[in-house]
């Protein structure tokens, strides 16, 4: 079947990322490594990504001149896609969240120096990052009401504040931070993004947040955190002071396309153990599950739903890659909404297709179904999506069957 977005690029380095998930990955999906902590596993995480530079597919979203393969948002978004087939699989090929933000954000607006100090470690995963935006006290649905200040006195910056879900903060090298620097200007114009190292005074790690149950450490992890009269030079401003919400909002964009085709990658894995289980499990000597209509039903429906979905997200992909960010702001919400929903829908009925097995962490459905269910909170959730959408669709209304 033709591939309207394929390119000789994609051509070539899918097939070999499937492999090499094939070979490396699925195997590491074992109950111990899905349900232990994260920093057990890491430095097996950590060999399997020397053998991803071996094979030339390390750090694939960066520039050419970076070592990358120079891909259009469209094309890494259908890397994103399989790389999703496995948990490990965006960690081993370095271009997980949060740090793959941050290094898009500090390639575009960082000086010189903080892209020498901090992006060029990070690109080649020598550290990790974490973005520090949300807090407790105030609804992450309004980012506008934020409490984290930074006052500047003399040649630096002086931030307190409390956040929380600063995903990855533990055992991160530094945090991007969102504080108010501008209190008196308009309400978009008040924050600014910080770099602030994370063994810096004051910095004070509280917890990592229990995810379900779990909270995890190291890179699979939610922490809470202060900031106590943490002292960092000015020079750590990213882009223009002020310019915080803008500059989340450009970080944003192209990673909604991330995460949504990492929802689709999520979604086609499960579709794939759904069928695979459906065509294996015996109810009967000569029957199995597949033979059952409600079976049919399950999987008529997430084929439909994740195909079309696939177009949707790279049909944005595209856009924004032609016509920038800013231009397709109700398509970037409402893919958002969309395809998590799509992809707990397929999870879900993966799951009840396993039964009993599918609740277990003998296959990764219960890992995604408990980890995946903050996708439609998380960057903006539904609602806010789904409210932005439809203002913007009654405010422009021109209708063309009317």
């Amino acid at each position: 079947m033709n591939n309207i977005f394929e390119t000789p690029k994609i051509k070539e380095l899918i097939p070999k990322i499937k492999q090499f998930l094939k070979k490396h990955l699925y195997e590491l999906e074992t109950p111990e490594n899905l349900n232990g902590l994260f920093s057990k596993i890491e430095p097996l995480l950590l060999e399997k990504r020397e053998l991803v530079k071996k094979e030339g597919l390390f750090g694939l979203h960066l520039s050419e001149e970076e070592g990358g393969k120079g891909l259009s948002l469209c094309e890494f978004g259908q890397i994103s896609e399989v790389l999703a087939y496995s948990p490990f699989g965006h960690f081993v090929f370095n271009t997980q969240a949060p740090d793959i933000g941050n290094t898009e954000l500090l390639h575009k607006y960082a000086s010189k120096e903080l892209k020498h100090k901090y992006l060029k470690p990070l690109q080649e995963g020598k550290i990790r990052s974490c973005f520090s935006m949300t807090e407790p006290e105030f609804a992450g649905s309004n980012p506008v009401m934020m409490g984290t200040t930074a006052i500047k006195d003399g040649s630096d910056y002086i931030i307190n504040g409390h956040k929380w879900f600063t995903s990855s903060a533990d055992g991160a090298a530094f945090a991007v931070v969102m504080a108010v620097t501008n209190p008196e200007a308009a309400p978009h114009q008040r924050a600014s993004q910080i770099i602030v190292p994370l063994d810096t005074p004051g910095y004070e790690f509280i917890r990592n947040i229990p995810i379900m149950g779990h909270a995890g450490d190291g890179w699979a992890s939610h922490a809470e955190v202060k900031y106590n009269n943490v002292r960092v030079p000015q020079t750590n401003l990213v882009g223009e002071e002020g310019s915080g919400f803008k500059l989340a909002q450009e970080r944003l964009g192209p990673g909604r396309i991330h995460h949504c085709m990492r929802f689709i990658g999520i979604a086609q894995r499960s579709f794939d153990l759904m069928c695979h289980y459906a065509l294996k499990r015996k109810i009967t000597d000569d029957k199995t599950l597949g033979h059952q209509q409600f079976i049919h039903g399950f999987i008529a429906e997430s084929k439909a739903e994740i195909d079309s979905t696939r177009l949707l997200v790279l049909n944005t992909a595209k856009n924004i890659d032609e016509f920038g960010a800013s231009a397709c702001r109700d398509e970037i919400s409402a893919i958002k909404f969309h395809t998590a929903n799509m992809m707990l829908r397929v999870v879900d009925r993966a799951i009840q297709v396993h039964g009993g097995l599918g609740m277990t962490n003998d296959v990764v459905l219960s890992y995604w179904y408990a980890h995946e269910r903050a996708s439609r909170i998380y960057d903006g959730a539904d609602e806010v999506h789904k409210s932005a959408l439809a203002k913007n669709i009654l405010k422009n209304f021109n209708p063309v069957s009317l």
